[in-house]
């Protein structure tokens, strides 16, 4: 979809990387916001731009891991995990588990 509409895609560390044309107007229209560069699925990132993915790589590429240890569950629980967050009241994003982890090891 992201190639087809003027976007372009790469393998590069491992996993499959898609961005500009729809891609980059799906991912700046997420929850988190503009500011979004990334987002991980699987084995595939998707983001706005090269630059922008080059930018968040050891973040995105620490979700990859997640999703090879947790995988077909890692969408749930993380959505899971930010839904209980936002009903206490905290950060849903930020405080998630998951991004905890790939913010601390990828040193952002």
């Amino acid at each position: 979809m992201g190639v087809l509409s003027g976007g372009a895609g790469r393998i590069r560390h491992g996993a499959i990387e898609f961005y500009g044309g729809f891609v980059a107007w799906f991912v700046r229209h997420l929850p988190t916001g503009r500011s979004t560069a990334g987002i991980t699925l699987g084995h595939c990132i998707l983001g706005q731009t090269s630059e922008g993915l080059v930018s968040v790589d050891k973040h995105e590429r620490i979700h990859v891991r997640q999703f090879e240890l947790w995988g077909p569950f890692m969408g749930p629980v993380y959505l899971l995990a930010s839904a209980w967050l936002w009903i206490r009241g905290k950060d849903a994003y930020l405080e998630n588990p998951f991004e905890v982890e790939a913010y601390r090891d990828a040193d952002l």
